[in-house]
């Protein structure tokens, strides 16, 4: 009898014994947690060692160990896997394979601002998403996928407003077109649509107006004021003579003074030569500035001229004589300060 109780007793010392050193074994993958956030991208046919590098380098190394144990001891298969995943700080290194091999995708933010061209946007884009820049380029000059959009590889930009966007990292050209589309048709309310109507003017328009008038004025109080003189001019049946579409045509936006021969440049998009608004936006528009445009207060003025205190605003005229007036003090201004 005490033969056995003594069997019994080294019996539940040694399973006590084995948990502990189960549990002790256990710790670094169920207790231990990341040190900091990573944002791991997987790729079809990616294998587990390459998807446990850039756990090393986006987390941790000894981390990125554990994780790879856990991977390779529970068999876990990542080639079929695509996307971005979040490792948040403090995860378990069991809950970060859970998420490695069975999780859902999450989200990528993407803000951009300040954009001209279709390359610059796919630049960017591509910078931080899983799409190739070319193949992003030739979505935007496809005319078929553009026109899907009612839209044109001339005026595709119009519809790309800056903006902070959440996209999942492996999104294709067409789902990155289709969430901007949903984006815009929300901004056109039946509200802005006949604000639009009231000017004249279609949404695809105004987006042309607005871009010019972003190139035109660095000062967000005064876009309203520059819109409405381009509006004017539309309306009146004027050439534009906008200075920013010249510099757009001759892909430099780094002139600062242009010359006769340059607005002679032989483009749909120079403003001087072509009557009316030219083929699509020359920058990507920001919404700000199309509803400056739509709610902008009518007024008279067809000519501006940046001032001559260099601030930044513009003198505007509805006269010809009083624009040359405004004109040649900043032509001496220019001419004082040895701009070319």
């Amino acid at each position: 009898m005490k033969d056995k109780k003594k069997k019994i007793i080294i019996a539940a010392v040694c399973l006590a014994a084995l948990g502990v050193v189960a549990a002790l074994l256990g710790v670094p993958y169920f207790m231990s947690g990341a040190p900091c956030d990573g944002l791991i991208k997987i790729r079809k046919g990616a294998s587990v060692e390459s998807v446990c590098d850039s756990i090393r380098a986006e987390v941790d190394n000894d981390y990125a160990d554990r994780v790879e144990t856990l991977l390779k001891l529970t068999g876990s298969d990542l080639s079929k896997r695509q996307g971005a995943f979040k490792i948040k700080e403090g995860m378990s290194v069991y809950h970060a394979m859970r998420l490695l091999r069975n999780g859902d995708e999450c989200g990528v933010r993407f803000t951009f601002n300040n954009v001209r061209t279709k390359e610059e946007f796919a630049s960017r884009f591509s910078a931080k998403f899983m799409v190739e820049k070319d193949t992003l380029l030739a979505a935007l000059n496809d005319p078929k996928l553009c026109a899907k959009y009612g839209r044109t590889p001339d005026n595709i930009t119009g519809m790309l407003w800056p903006d902070t966007y959440e996209f999942f990292w492996d999104v294709t050209p067409e789902q990155l077109l289709d969430r901007f589309n949903d984006f815009y048709n929300k901004f056109w309310t039946e509200e802005r649509l006949a604000k639009a109507k009231a000017l004249g003017l279609t949404p695809q328009q105004l987006e042309v107006i607005a871009s010019i008038t972003e190139e035109e004025t660095i000062k967000s109080d005064e876009r309203g004021k520059v819109a409405r003189l381009y509006i004017n001019r539309v309306q009146q049946g004027m050439m534009l003579q906008a200075d920013p579409t010249v510099k757009f045509a001759l892909g430099d936006f780094s002139i600062r003074r242009l010359t006769h021969a340059m607005t002679e440049v032989d483009s749909p998009w120079n403003t001087y030569r072509v009557k009316g608004l030219p083929p699509g936006p020359i920058r990507l528009p920001e919404k700000k500035t199309i509803e400056a445009a739509l709610n902008s207060r009518a007024h008279d003025y067809i000519y501006m001229c940046a001032k001559e205190d260099f601030s930044g605003y513009h003198n505007f005229a509805v006269d010809y004589g009083t624009h040359m007036a405004n004109a040649r003090r900043y032509q001496a201004e220019l001419n004082r300060r040895n701009i070319k």
